[in-house]
């Protein structure tokens, strides 16, 4: 990876490493672009959440779709004679109430008016199982791009979503090729009748064929998170830039918290450097990049950075009267007060993916807490099912469903004590890359190393409580009864030992957000969130 200052010289139009120079019969094309909007129709808050009115009325809110449309709008009136290309890199599908109830024709009908051009197929788009993206993808007016993935068992999804496409733009073709998780297998209920392939495969085929119908420049709308966009940026010839999505990662030039410059370069099979772009999520961003191609069609030039959407971008006043129309349905669903929070409880995917989070210790607790009375001494979640934070004060359904999107149910299950380090292994395995599978849990404790073998023996320690309410080391011989949620229970996030040797099992539980609440309420005075100890990081 380029370095912020090798970015910046970048933007300042110097040579490097084969971009920099602007030969005379030089095309330009502008990409906007968006990742992880995940249902984010209203303005969200600092914490990703719902923006309340007070958060409005002091300026504090960030995206939503209105805001989408008014930025979008501008930057094509200022784009001029240069054409402007818009695409999602992924995961319009769920995230709030919006989801919940209109699962995507909301989405649909708003991409359609902003005017979207092309869309990767994320992980969420499965979340409902295939009749949803199906739905999805016949009513948008733009191609759904899914390259990587075997669809011979879904032929009337198969006639929606292409591996590829092409668009004209300004006179020139532009191929744009889709990708989505290889680990939809795990991630999703999609696995069960739609077989996903490798990225790099996939895309390498689909840039050869564009390539041999005489396509020379060639977008890749890659739903594979940032850390995969640099092996494919590397590995596949013929890519002249990727606009990425999965690991909601900011890319910017300018912000000391970016995980990486705007674009991030690295070199290609030819030599030549292949700009990365991504911009966050939950529409808090609107990506611009701005690709120069010489003759042959390399690039020679890519600037530009994330443009953040906050109070001072202006809501389009049409797009903002549609969804108050649309959330009509919503409010009393969401305005039901059921808690209060003694202080902000941290849900972000920062703290919940890599380690003990509030956020996860409330939900596990909760669930734990619901399921004593069967004999349940453990609970397992799993960090990605954690979605928000919710700041102090009255806390609302609708955070809740806000947090827990999934409608996931409770499922309790019966596990040896090896099989649950196994269990802990999978979880910490993908930490790296900020993977939803990270165990969050109550009713044991856990510590954990990154220097050991992913899935092997990265677990150092494992403690449950025995008869007098103190840790102990787990027996691995001995029998536990584990509570965990029915997406993990189904092999989800690479949990497959909670399939493969979960005994005595009931999947049909509550929904988690029902346990929350009446752990939340169960309580009486305002909760206070809290971390213990119980997941520790050790060298």
């Amino acid at each position: 990876m380029k370095s912020p200052a090798l970015a910046l010289a970048l933007l300042a139009g110097t040579a490097l490493g084969g971009i920099g120079s602007t030969p005379a019969a030089a095309f330009d094309l502008t990409i906007l672009h968006i990742n992880d909007f995940h249902s984010r129709m209203e303005p969200i808050n600092k914490y990703d959440g719902p923006c309340s009115a007070k958060e409005a009325e002091e300026k504090a809110c960030f995206g939503g779709i209105a805001r989408i449309a008014s930025a979008v709008a501008a930057e094509r009136a200022a784009a001029g004679s240069t054409p402007v290309l818009l695409v999602d890199a992924g995961d319009q599908s769920q995230g709030s109430l919006f989801y919940t109830f209109y699962r995507d024709k909301d989405s649909a009908e708003f991409m359609n008016r902003i005017g979207f051009e092309a869309m990767a197929v994320g992980n969420h788009e499965f979340d409902d199982g295939v009749p949803v993206i199906q739905a999805f993808a016949g009513a948008v007016h733009f191609p759904m791009l899914m390259a990587n993935a075997d669809l011979v068992r879904e032929p009337a999804l198969a006639a929606l979503v292409k591996p590829s496409t092409i668009v004209e733009k300004g006179g020139e073709r532009i191929g744009l090729i889709g990708l989505t998780p290889r680990d939809n297998q795990e991630l999703t209920a999609a696995g069960k009748s739609i077989d996903f392939t490798d990225p790099v495969e996939a895309a390498r085929r689909e840039a050869e064929r564009l390539t041999s119908e005489g396509v020379t420049k060639i977008i890749l709308l890659s739903h594979s998170g940032y850390e995969e966009d640099k092996r494919l940026a590397a590995a596949v010839p013929g890519i002249d830039a990727i606009v990425g999505g999965h690991s909601h990662t900011l890319l910017s030039s300018t912000d000391p918290k970016a995980a990486g410059p705007y674009p991030t370069l690295v070199k290609g099979p030819d030599g030549r450097d292949v700009p990365i772009v991504q911009a966050y999520a939950y529409s808090k961003y609107l990506g611009k990049i701005t690709l120069t191609f010489d003759e042959a069609g390399a690039v020679t030039k890519a600037e530009g950075a994330p443009i953040l959407l906050d109070a001072s971008v202006l809501e389009d006043a049409g797009v903002k009267a549609r969804v108050a129309e649309l959330a009509v349905p919503l409010e009393e669903i969401r305005s039901k007060v059921v808690a209060r929070a003694a202080a902000p409880i941290d849900g972000s995917r920062d703290t919940c993916r890599v380690g003990e989070c509030a956020m996860g210790n409330l939900v596990a607790d909760a669930i734990l807490d619901r399921t004593k009375d069967q004999g349940v001494t453990i609970a397992i979640g799993n960090g990605g099912n954690v979605r928000a934070s919710i700041d102090g004060g009255e806390i609302t359904m609708g955070e809740i469903l806000t947090v827990l999107p999934f409608q996931n149910t409770l499922a309790t299950f019966q596990l040896t004590g090896a099989d649950i380090v196994a269990a802990l292994e999978n979880g910490v395995s993908q930490v790296e890359d900020t993977a939803g599978r990270f165990p969050q849990v109550a009713g044991l404790q856990f510590d954990w190393s990154r220097k050991g073998t992913p899935g092997v023996d990265r677990v150092k320690a494992v403690r449950v409580k025995d008869a007098a309410g103190a840790f102990v080391p787990i027996d691995l011989a001995a029998t536990y009864t584990v509570v965990s949620n029915n997406f993990l229970r189904g092999g989800g996030d690479g949990y497959k030992i909670f399939t493969e040797k979960g005994r005595n099992a009931y999947d049909y539980g509550p929904n988690m957000e029902d346990a929350v609440v009446a752990y939340l309420q169960a309580g009486g005075a305002a909760y206070a969130p809290y971390v213990d100890g119980r997941i520790r990081e050790v060298e």
